[in-house]
């Protein structure tokens, strides 16, 4: 029976119960840092052969979570050695009497108990804190301002003294040790049971560790949002792994007062938005001076934080919460009220979420109260959801960060072309990104605070993403939607596994599984069973796999599939940019010849790219924010080439658009390569591209197209929105209407919200939708030559050419 080994886990009975091995199945884990691959032909009750044999190579798990080197240079060798990557991986719901002081029977039954009231709070709250609060300049200067018309006598003292201990009431509570352990010893119960394992990473453990013990620079930790569980799940890990009770950072979850001050208890700060709503805009400045000292008595404290950079239910969008949490942050190292500050992107991973948030829409109408949650969690021990991942990358300097992205603006960068009268088919203007808003020109220090969080969090949300693992079922569903839509063999659906999760690791992404090959498929399938349908096929011994036909099956495959995006940006940009050109060139070729073979320049393949790249936002493929569009587009190029479906030759050498065939090879040599810059000499030959397709890896370039059809297509079916809404209106309204649209057009409950916010993000950036102010507050407007049918068409074919159908 085929294996697929790549956790070096510490043991064999967390790795065994992870994939639900019987003793039988077991198997030793490969050596420290090494993964290997392999699959035998294995044969049925009949004796019949139902799989290919795979030649067994050795692979290295890959070093993920480094740090920007453009960004932070000096953090990139910071806390971070080659050798934690063999130390192996542990499940934090795994306690045994080892965990503990003690041996014994008795031990044994309850370490859960021994293990959390051992666990240390390191750091908490000062006690003083109301005074400290009181006594910061911003909060005196805020106070002063509304007693301008009043008089300063001490009875207004008090009463200022009272406010501000109202609003610290509202956004935090001194932790509740008794509880705090209790509710501990709760989790990991419910933990263990909810998932079959919940693993990190022992050496990216150490290096947040060493990371910690830097005298005087607090921890903030930047984490994905997957579900309203992350909270609890993360501050869990920190207190267990022995870096404190986090404080975490609550965003637009409504809770009951019940909920709210038992989570307040346990570490959980919230946003003091409803009473800003509630004052007026010269009351409102109280609460944010109030919020922004308390960060930085926090932050002084040295305890660790928690900021959520997500909502659940709107993936790759860095959410208003996040900002408004990132802001005081800057605040505290630009004011000098901490030396630095140590920022840790998390990546999040689960087989399935362990809620339904992400189908109710962005925001609940009723709040979230103790006997509903009690109720969900009641409800979800009935079920097992997997196994859980939870990565850590590099720390890096918050410090290096502002003093490194300051220098940068001084920079233009290369002019772009606008892709707006490329839409619309006009003669294409100059267009200078240093006009946009990545690249304007500080005015005063509020824009500055303001672009500086946008970056920040942006760049923070692409870190969290590259190192998150991938799932098992993420491979699995992806090969579902993309390459088998209606039916496989579970044979040829393992033999496919194996490729993908080749390619998973060749591009240095690393995943969340280990275990017997057929194990990991049987296991992603079991998951997804409410959305297939298996047939035992006897006189094979093989198994049916067959896709549901629906709306549903289509949202839940392609919503474990998105985690893929990030790992096969670059190669999905450039099929649908290949895919463009193919087009283009139907009417001039017919469909006799095979796309392999056909040449296209240099030129066309980039300006594809690069109009792909400006309309899909950077989040949303995993993408540096701080990398250039024109130097994203070249390496789109340069890994197409390198994975074999561009093979490169000089102008010249064959015709263009030359359907002759041409036999390509996978593995190419790299002084074969040219990725020198073809515009920095005018007397230096163009490169051409001649398309190919890998013997060892058939249906690459169709794969690849597939990975991006679900947002596309979502953007497709929102061109049909612009012209039945009415316009100018508020973006939440409009994001309500769209959503509320695409859900009757669909068929369900409730399409991703996260794809409805890319979805007007997108249109705002290539400017279909412009954003306008008003006495109300901002409003979208239809630009005008979208609001014909005509404009409306050219938008919608422009979109369509990328899209595999």
């Amino acid at each position: 029976m085929g294996r697929v080994g790549l956790t070096p886990s510490s043991g064999p009975t967390p790795s065994n119960r992870c994939l639900h091995l019987s003793p039988s199945c077991r198997v030793r884990d490969p050596p420290s840092g090494t993964a290997w691959l392999q699959m035998k032909a294995w044969f049925s009750e009949s004796g019949q052969r139902v799989e290919v044999f795979i030649p067994s190579r050795r692979w290295f798990r890959p070093l993920m979570g480094r740090c920007c080197q453009a960004c932070t240079p000096r953090s990139w060798d910071g806390f971070y050695h080659a050798h934690l990557s063999s130390l192996g991986f542990c499940s934090a719901t795994w306690v045994t009497e080892e965990d503990t002081r003690y041996r014994g029977w008795l031990v044994r039954r309850i370490c859960c108990i021994l293990a959390v009231g051992s666990w240390k709070v390191l750091t908490n709250t000062p006690g003083d804190l109301l005074e400290r609060v009181c006594s910061n300049k911003r909060v005196q200067d805020v106070a002063a301002s509304q007693a301008c018309s009043c008089r300063r006598d001490s009875k207004f003292q008090q009463q200022c003294k009272e406010k501000v201990l109202g609003i610290l009431a509202r956004i935090q509570a001194p932790l509740c040790f008794p509880m705090l352990r209790l509710c501990c010893w709760a989790l990991l119960r419910f933990l263990s049971r909810l998932f079959l394992s919940v693993q990190l990473h022992r050496g990216q453990l150490e290096m947040v560790l060493r990371a910690a013990r830097t005298p005087s620079v607090p921890l903030v930790f930047l984490s994905t949002h997957k579900s309203q569980v992350d909270g609890l799940l993360l501050s869990f890990l920190l207190f267990s792994q022995g870096l404190g009770v986090p404080r975490v950072m609550v965003g637009n979850l409504t809770c009951s007062p019940r909920l709210r001050a038992l989570l307040s208890c346990l570490g959980a700060v919230f946003l003091p938005t409803r009473m800003e709503q509630a004052l007026s805009d010269q009351d409102g400045e109280l609460p944010a001076a109030v919020l922004a000292s308390y960060v930085e008595e926090v932050l002084r404290s040295q305890q660790p934080l928690v900021v959520f950079l997500e909502e659940p239910c709107a993936l790759w969008h860095l959410s208003v919460p996040a900002r408004a949490w990132l802001a005081p942050l800057y605040r505290a190292v630009r004011d000098g009220a901490v030396p630095d500050i140590l920022l840790v992107p998390v990546g999040i991973a689960y087989d399935q979420t362990p809620d339904r948030f992400c189908r109710d829409g962005a925001h609940g109408a009723q709040p979230l109260s103790l006997g509903a949650c009690l109720w969900a969690a009641c409800r979800a021990l009935c079920r097992c959801f997997g196994c859980a991942r939870v990565d850590l990358a590099q720390p890096f300097s918050l410090q290096e960060f502002v003093a490194q992205s300051l220098t940068c603006w001084s920079s233009t960068g290369k002019p772009l072309e606008e892709l707006l009268p490329t839409i619309l088919g006009v003669p294409q203007p100059v267009y200078s990104r240093a006009d946009g808003p990545e690249h304007r020109m500080i005015t005063s220090s509020e824009a500055e605070e303001e672009t500086m969080v946008t970056k920040l969090g942006l760049h923070a949300l692409s870190d969290a993403i590259a190192c998150s693992a991938v799932t098992a079922v993420g491979i699995t569903s992806a090969l579902l939607l993309h390459k088998h839509r209606k039916c496989v063999r579970l044979s040829q659906l393992m033999a496919d596994f194996a490729w993908l999760l080749e390619e998973t690791l060749l591009r240095q992404h690393d995943v969340s599984f280990s275990g017997q090959l057929r194990a990991l498929v049987l296991h992603s399938l079991t998951l997804l069973r409410a959305h297939l349908t298996l047939y035992h096929l006897a006189p094979l011994g093989d198994i049916m796999v067959v896709v549901k036909d629906s709306a549903e099956t289509q949202w839940e495959l392609s919503r474990h599939s998105a985690q893929l995006v990030p790992v096969f940006a670059s190669e999905a940009v450039g099929a649908c940019a290949i895919r463009a050109l193919l087009l283009e060139l139907l009417p001039f070729v017919g469909e006799a010849p095979c796309p392999s073979g056909i040449t296209f320049s240099e030129d066309e393949l980039y300006h594809k790219i690069l109009a792909l790249l400006q309309l899909l936002p950077p989040s949303l493929l995993g993408l540096k924010p701080c990398q250039p569009l024109d130097c994203q587009s070249q390496d789109v190029l340069d890994k197409l080439t390198l994975c074999g479906l561009l093979e490169t030759e000089e102008e010249g050498e064959h015709c263009l658009c030359d359907v002759s065939s041409r036999r390509c090879s996978r593995t190419l040599p790299w002084t074969d390569l040219d990725f020198s810059d073809s515009d920095s000499d005018d007397n230096h030959r163009k490169r051409c591209f001649r398309i190919c397709e890998p013997k060892d890896s058939p249906g690459f370039l169709l794969f690849f197209c597939h990975l991006l059809s679900p947002v596309l297509a979502t953007y497709v079916r929102a061109v049909a929105f612009l012209e039945q809404n009415s316009w100018p209106q508020p973006e939440a309204m409009c994001a309500c209407a769209l959503q509320q649209f695409l859900a009757e057009e669909d068929g369900l409950e409730c399409p991703t919200w996260s794809l409805v916010l890319s979805t007007l993000q997108s249109f705002k950036n290539i400017g279909v939708l412009k954003e306008m102010p008003s006495p109300l507050g901002p409003l979208l407007h239809l630009v005008q030559p979208f609001s014909s049918s005509e404009g409306q068409g050219k938008l919608r074919a422009f979109l369509e050419q990328f899209m595999q159908l």
